[in-house]
């Protein structure tokens, strides 16, 4: 009897976590917290590609605000960037930065649907209030389909209200 209750156990916890699977399932950033105005590693963490079909493009849109973005070249894949003029000038250590980095696409590599992989780039977050979440879209092109993960959440809402939803970082206070 105690043997088939444990197992009746297990089978329903497993089962209640297959829902909570599929949804971690989406292209994420490792790090979800960071100090407003601080350089930030952005990693974007890739969990699958489109039902069987490989990953061999990964963009992600830098938001107004984020700027001096670097992105990480990766072996095997080919690393590109698209810049253009921010909506006003920022200062950067002394310096006024009026234009940047505002995408970042890894393209030509073959990442299968069965492994996982990080695309990393680096990037200074805006000056703004804790609580504020900054929000990548980004875009997962396979040999077959694509996954959008751009939608950013209505008030009131979060993340997991969506079904691709943008990966994002919450701001928190200053040092």
């Amino acid at each position: 009897m105690i043997r088939n209750t444990r197992g009746a156990l297990l089978a329903a916890a497993v089962l209640t976590c297959l829902p909570l699977s599929a949804a971690l399932a989406h292209t994420t950033l490792e790090t979800k917290q960071a100090p407003a105005a601080s350089t930030y590693k952005g990693v974007l963490r890739v969990g699958h590609g489109c039902g069987a079909s490989p990953t061999v493009a990964l963009r992600v849109q830098i938001p107004e605000g984020v700027i001096a973005v670097k992105p990480m070249p990766k072996p095997g894949w080919t690393l590109t960037t698209k810049e253009g003029e921010y909506a006003k000038a920022y200062d950067y250590y002394g310096e006024s930065l009026s234009k940047g980095v505002t995408e970042i696409a890894w393209t030509g590599g073959s990442l299968p649907d069965a492994h996982y992989d990080e695309f990393v780039f680096r990037a200074r977050l805006p000056d703004a209030a804790p609580g504020t979440v900054v929000y990548f879209p980004v875009v997962q092109e396979c040999e077959t389909g694509v996954h959008r993960w751009i939608e950013i959440p209505e008030p009131g809402k979060t993340d997991h209200d969506y079904k691709e939803p943008a990966p994002g970082v919450t701001l928190t206070a200053k040092p």
